[in-house]
């Protein structure tokens, strides 16, 4: 435990701040502040390629009560530019901890503030919308770190994909990435799903995938194959997927051009199933010929419900963006029913769905786990019609 505390500040780009403290002496971090009112999940929202530069203020008011453990990273880098809290737990207590909370922000680095009034803060985003922040334990004047902020890119018509996204195509493992096991889903899939069924070949577009939306998919005895966000088609078509899911991802979809004529070309000369994923939502949504906006402070927590005709599941979100619905090669599938945003959309007459929200639900609930079984079962039903139309040929 390191005893020592450093004077910090946060200082937003409307000039609102916030004194607190510090574990480590850092320099500067900016980024988009955001807010996400889950009460767990701290270690998988840090670790999300989705959270790439943005500062995180978590609105549960004691962070770091279980600790940090080795199978719910959701990836292999910590991705968060900074994080903000009330208060952290000193002392850590689960039976899956490895490192409290403490040791792990200080061995990493990770920037932080505590101590301030994250409820206060939180209102204001709400209010003011999420805008740059920094944070900082070196400099306190209010002009320099205005202008740091000046300097600093605005989330909006910023391309993170390019930072998150593999660097070279590659075979998912499960065994060499550990991964806690989730007994109650496994026994739902049983319940459910066939266990006569062959596997099948996903391949998954890597906008800024999480670790467990891989996990669920092996779950489903997928052999998955994981490829950058700027493949070629051709690549693509070479490797004869029998299915393909887009991923989640950072930034603003709009500016992911290479990703949304990806699947435009994907959609218009093939007839392989789809299925998307909050930026991989977004990506299909503009290929289909719909427009994107940012939101006035995004929807980040485990709580958000989503439905249509009086049937709802609670999901977990994370996202800044959301999608205008103005064409008609799609059908709405659910809306967020707290603004009434499309969160959900399935093509008139191609293989193809995406949600805004997270079926894979690390952190959060497993209402929508049930859309991966239904993604598989789309692969077999049209995977055993193409073979039947090949054999009526030959």
């Amino acid at each position: 435990m390191n005893d020592s505390f450093h004077p910090a500040i946060l200082y937003l780009e409307d000039g609102t701040y916030f004194k607190g403290w510090s574990l480590i002496n850092l320099t500067n971090c900016l980024g988009e502040v955001v807010f996400n009112t889950g009460m767990t999940g701290y270690q998988e929202i840090i670790t999300d390629p989705s959270y790439s530069g943005q500062i995180i203020t978590f609105t549960y008011p004691e962070i770091g009560n279980t600790g940090f453990n080795n199978e719910d990273d959701e990836s292999h880098h910590i991705h968060a530019a900074g994080i903000i809290l009330k208060n952290f737990c000193q002392h850590s207590s689960n039976w899956r901890s490895q490192i409290s909370f403490v040791d792990y922000i200080v061995k990493y680095k990770i920037p932080h503030i505590f101590g301030i009034d994250t409820r206060s803060l939180t209102k204001h985003l709400r209010d003011r919308g999420a805008m740059n922040g920094c944070i900082s334990t070196r400099v306190f004047d209010f002009s320099a770190l205005q202008n740091l902020l000046l300097l600093s890119p605005t989330m909006q018509g910023l391309d993170l994909v390019k930072k998150v996204t593999a660097k070279d195509s590659y075979v998912w493992n499960p065994s060499l990435v550990p991964r806690f096991n989730f007994s109650h889903l496994d026994y739902k899939l049983l319940k459910l799903f066939p266990t006569n069924l062959s596997s099948v070949n996903i391949l998954v577009v890597d906008f800024g995938v999480k670790h467990n939306i891989l996990s669920r998919l092996s779950k489903f005895g997928c052999n998955i194959q994981v490829m950058p966000a700027n493949i070629e088609i051709n690549t693509i078509l070479a490797a004869q997927p029998d299915g393909i899911l887009l991923s989640n991802g950072p930034g603003d979809p709009s500016v992911v051009s290479y990703g949304v004529c990806l699947v435009r070309d994907l959609i218009r000369v093939t007839n392989i199933p789809i299925f998307g994923i909050c930026m991989g939502h977004q990506i299909l949504s503009l290929a289909l010929g719909a427009n994107t906006f940012k939101l006035r402070f995004g929807h980040r927590g485990l709580n958000h419900p989503a439905g249509v005709s009086q049937k709802a599941e609670i999901t977990s979100q994370n996202h800044g963006f959301a999608v205008n619905l103005t064409y008609d090669l799609a059908q709405v599938t659910h809306l967020n029913l707290n603004d009434s945003t499309i969160a959900g959309i399935l093509h008139v007459n191609k293989p193809v769905f995406s949600v805004q929200y997270h079926p894979e639900a690390s952190p959060g609930p497993h209402d929508s786990d049930y859309l991966f079984g239904a993604f598989i079962k789309l692969v077999h039903l049209i995977k055993e019609k193409s073979s039947k139309a090949r054999d009526k040929i030959i």
